[in-house]
């Protein structure tokens, strides 16, 4: 979650190296691939320009209340965190919080990531 710069020669960790830019949605969304499990619903996209990044949508539709929909966030962004190193370098997917995810435990949503990078054939 934390990227490593390095400023004189103290290395300093910066918050969101593992979070999509909000420019390339739209690239991700494009390219129409996407995998469903309970939980989420991945959209994914391989490129050069791509590292092993996430964004994180969730609807106003499936979860009315504010809280539910941080906590939704907070689920993937975690589990993400934990399954990150399976993917492959080339990939940048958007995860979409599916009604499934609301009362599931981060082991659960986690395990449902690792099933859904299985199944889509992004593990390295």
């Amino acid at each position: 979650m934390f990227e490593s710069v390095q400023i004189g020669c103290v290395p300093v960790r910066v918050a969101g190296g593992c979070r999509l830019e909000s420019v390339k949605y739209k690239g991700v969304f494009a390219a129409g691939k996407k995998v469903y499990v309970r939980t989420v619903m991945i959209w994914f996209a391989r490129g050069e320009d791509a590292g092993r990044k996430a964004g994180v949508v969730v609807s106003k539709r499936v979860f009315r209340r504010a809280v539910d929909r941080n906590r939704a966030k907070r689920l993937m962004r975690e589990a993400f965190r934990l399954k990150r190193h399976m993917l492959g370098c080339d990939v940048d997917l958007i995860m979409v919080a599916r009604k499934g995810i609301a009362g599931r435990s981060c082991a659960e949503v986690a395990l449902d990531l690792e099933t859904v990078f299985r199944r889509s054939g992004l593990t390295a």
